[in-house]
């Protein structure tokens, strides 16, 4: 069996009047992140997580920002899409670690239902996505509440 480990960043700015979407979950909050798509700072931060890990570019070399396709996309389609280039290749995931930098609002109530949408998007078990969030203790962009970060480590295997 082959193992690939792969790693993700991600980080988008919040600008009022924009819906805000994490782990495929619409959040209650007064701004969303700035994006082509939905700007789903987690997802994306999975997506180049996998694509990484299998050695296949990133998520804007498979889903540009030019390409109007993708302009206002629900990122769980991204997300699909990345599982099933990955399948194409002959790997399995075989978990994810991934973790949101946010200052407000507090992501914890809505982590359950991100971790099961994403299991159902990604056809594995809930057990097989852990989603973690924390603040900056007020440092930096993500503490100043200009934006939001992830993180996100996944494991593949053939």
């Amino acid at each position: 069996m082959k193992i690939r480990v792969g790693f993700g960043y991600d980080v988008h700015a919040l600008v009022a009047g924009r819906e805000l979407w994490l782990g495929g979950v619409k959040i209650d909050n007064p701004a969303g992140l700035d994006g082509h798509s939905d700007a789903d700072v987690l997802i994306h931060a999975i997506c180049d997580a996998l694509l990484g890990a299998a050695n296949l570019r990133d998520i804007g070399y498979h889903f540009p920002d030019s390409d109007a396709a993708y302009e206002g996309a629900d990122s769980k389609i991204i997300l699909f899409n990345t599982i099933e280039l990955l399948r194409d290749a002959g790997y399995t995931l075989g978990n994810i670690d991934a973790t949101v930098a946010a200052e407000k609002p507090k992501l914890s109530p809505y982590i359950p239902e991100m971790k099961r949408v994403m299991a159902e998007v990604l056809e594995v078990d809930i057990e097989d996505i852990s989603i973690k969030a924390t603040t900056t203790e007020k440092l930096g962009f993500t503490g100043r509440q200009e934006g939001m970060a992830a993180y996100a480590t996944v494991l593949i295997h053939r």
